[in-house]
């Protein structure tokens, strides 16, 4: 957090005034981990009141005085909270861990009093189905009926008291979780001492191998960290076959250290209260609870679409491993191929077969460029403008913001980019907001946020993308553009507040135009030289673009497969499970090849155990690649990926509607029908393989 300055007043609470800063944007120059504790308790005083003041209305129902009071109010706990969660996640320290610990718990308390409310409750259900409002109105009203009755409104108080407790201890065994993976990722750093070490590794991943190791106070050394960027680059291209399989056991062993970081018994907790709040609530499993509000609707659908897609998955996988296998003897070895060869194996494959080294394509894909590739799309799709901003506060220096405009120079809201990894920061990527889009009471900007943890360069050298690292840009970007463009009046169904199982296809579709070869041939350019990306390079990406699927599918499958395996146990068959055993047998089940792991282990499975944000759900990327393989399939069809009539019906019934429609009514508004499986098949070129 930057705190090296503060223009308020000794003592002063930046949260207890208004901001004056650019756009009303948080003066995170002023704000320090001491602020928050009072701030919450003011905000959370202030909503309690504004919910009492609703619940004890003598006024009959109406949705004025109910459902858009409710959204009116809990705007400075809003406020306070989206700027204490941006921290905690991307530039956090000991003090604000310690209140995260305190405050989860304390915070779930406080929605669920809101939610179980018997007497809001009666003034929602006193309110009918909406027939009666407008489009917009009669659809946040349903999501608060669906919101209170999934919450235990109706229950009797027994029910309800059970609930409140394990709402609030499953928020603490989110936290307790999230912060032990951060602990592991924070302690762990492989200092690499001689050139033996560093044998492999190309010039450009040296240096960043080298401003790890002083970012992790080892100056004049190289060092690899358990950021994806530096331990995925390690595994591809380093010789020392003993350092990768240091690096990899670190990496997947995270959160399953034995000691006090262990996440063992936070899994198997987490996995018996949820199951316990399912059946609570009338429900078989927390899978069958989860997904009746998605677009999935049941686990049997999730795993049928799973199922689908394994087989060939695992096939192809189980191909390529046999082809690397062969090149291990080829060169002289004779160990079996292990987890920690793979990818180191598979860079050998590609190039053997396309003629392509990721050293060869980083060069060509400079952060800067992509970024700009980034908003460029953005701008040939929906017409919006990226201008620079220095005067904005930001929470680290190495945080950029962007002032978007839209098609007539108005401006549209914020845009902040955290794309560095560093010790501060959770490993992986995401979007988030500061502040979400409405117009209930006038216009809201939106302050938009996306956190990366791309390799940091060394002074004055250009930073270079991975090709996955490139797409992760694209993707998160997307999810920033479903915050930007929302046009609703409703808080509730703002921006990303969609299924989850939808909230992927924004994100997932736009990694396509990264990919193009128009969006390429114009921004992927040598980081030294300037030269655009020889076109001969060009097609073999093309060419290689399906090149390692079944590799990627089958560890994200087995992930989910495992996800949904856990979540779909009863109470009784929760009570004395064993997340290591199980995870063991649940892949056993599925015959996940030894040389793959998953994607995320359940010790480090922060998607779906750090809060629960894709608890049964995280087979949800793939549900929405079912709807974007199919939805860029539209632009392809006119012959111009950037077709205006194709990009204006995606504005405006995705990135613009927010949660506005139910997400099939939506996309078929876009597409005109909803897309088959055999979509997805095609775009991971896993169709030969199913056949």
């Amino acid at each position: 957090m930057a705190v090296q300055s503060s223009a308020s007043a000794p003592g002063s609470n930046p949260f207890d005034t208004a901001w004056t800063t650019p756009f009303e944007t948080p003066p995170f120059d002023d704000i320090r981990p001491e602020h928050f504790e009072p701030a919450f308790d003011v905000a959370l005083a202030a909503h309690r009141a504004e919910i009492e003041a609703i619940a004890t209305d003598p006024a009959s129902p109406t949705f004025a005085n109910t459902v858009a009071a409710l959204e009116r109010s809990g705007r400075a706990l809003s406020k306070v909270s989206a700027v204490f969660h941006v921290l905690a996640g991307a530039h956090t320290n000991d003090a604000l861990l310690k209140l995260e610990r305190s405050l989860s718990p304390r915070l779930a308390a406080h929605a669920n009093a809101i939610r179980t409310d018997g007497r809001l409750w009666a003034r929602i259900v006193a309110l009918g189905d909406g027939t009666d409002l407008a489009p917009e109105d009669a659809r946040v009203l349903e999501r608060y009926r669906i919101t209170f009755r999934r919450s235990g409104a109706g229950l009797d108080a027994a029910a309800k008291a059970r609930l409140a407790e394990i709402t609030m201890r499953l928020a603490t065994l989110g936290t307790t979780f999230s912060q032990n993976v951060l602990a592991d990722e924070q302690s762990f750093v492989m200092v690499l001492d001689s050139e033996a070490d560093l044998a492999g590794l190309s010039a450009s991943a040296r240096e960043e191998a080298k401003a790890a190791a002083a970012e992790r106070g080892h100056p004049g050394k190289h060092a690899i960290t358990l950021a994806r960027s530096s331990v995925e680059g390690f595994l591809r291209s380093a010789e020392r076959r003993d350092l990768r399989e240091q690096a990899f056991k670190a990496w997947a062993a995270r959160g399953e250290s034995g000691g006090p970081t262990d996440n063992t018994t936070v899994i198997a907790e987490t996995v018996r209260l949820r199951a316990e709040r399912a059946r609570l609530l009338g429900y078989d499993s927390f899978a069958a609870f989860r997904l009746e509000d998605a677009m999935a609707k049941t686990p049997d659908a999730v795993r049928a679409l799973l199922d689908r897609v394994w087989t060939p998955a695992r096939a192809r996988a189980l191909a390529d491993r046999d082809a690397m296998q062969e090149m291990v003897r080829a060169e002289g070895g004779n160990a079996p191929l292990a987890a920690w060869d793979w990818r180191f194996y598979a860079e050998k494959l590609r190039k053997a077969r396309y003629g392509i080294d990721e050293e060869e394509v980083r060069p060509y894909l400079p952060l800067e460029q992509m970024i700009a590739a980034a908003f460029d799309t953005a701008g040939r799709l929906f017409g919006l403008g990226f201008a620079e901003r220095k005067d904005v506060p930001v929470w680290h220096p190495d945080v950029r913001v962007w002032e978007v405009t839209g098609p007539g120079g108005a401006t549209v809201g914020l845009f902040f980019g955290d794309y560095f990894a560093r010790s501060s920061k959770r490993s992986g990527a995401w979007m988030t907001s500061l502040r979400k889009q409405e117009t209930l009471d006038g216009p809201v900007l939106p302050l938009i946020v996306n956190v990366m943890n791309f390799a940091k360069p060394a002074a004055g050298e250009p930073a270079l993308l991975s090709f996955d690292d490139a797409r992760t840009l694209f993707h998160e970007f997307g999810h920033a553009l479903h915050g930007l463009l929302s046009d609703v009046t409703y808080p509730t169904i703002s921006g990303t507040s969609v299924a989850t199982d939808f909230v992927e296809l924004p994100s997932q579709l736009y990694e396509h135009w990264m990919q193009h070869e128009t969006v390429l041939k114009r921004f992927a350019r040598h980081a030294v030289t300037g030269e655009p990306m020889p076109d001969a390079l060009i097609e073999r990406l093309a060419r290689a673009r399906t090149f390692g699927q079944g590799f990627a599918t089958v560890e994200y499958v087995a992930s989910a497969l495992v996800d949904l395996d856990l979540h779909v146990l009863s109470p009784e068959a929760a009570a004395d499970i064993d997340p290591k055993a199980f995870e063991r047998d649940s892949l056993a089940r599925i015959g996940m090849p030894d040389e793959i792991v998953m994607r995320h282990r359940t010790p480090h499975f922060t998607h779906v155990f750090s809060g629960g944000g894709y608890a049964a759900a995280y087979y949800s990327y793939m549900w929405s690649e079912v709807l974007d393989a199919d939805a860029f399939a539209a632009f392809e069809e006119t012959g111009d990926v950037f077709d205006p009539a194709v990009a204006k019906r995606l504005k405006d019934f995705v990135y613009a509607a927010g949660g506005a429609r139910d997400p099939a009514d939506a996309y078929v508004a876009f597409r005109g029908r909803l897309p088959e499986a055999d979509a997805l098949l095609k775009k991971r070129g896993l169709v030969e393989a199913a056949a």
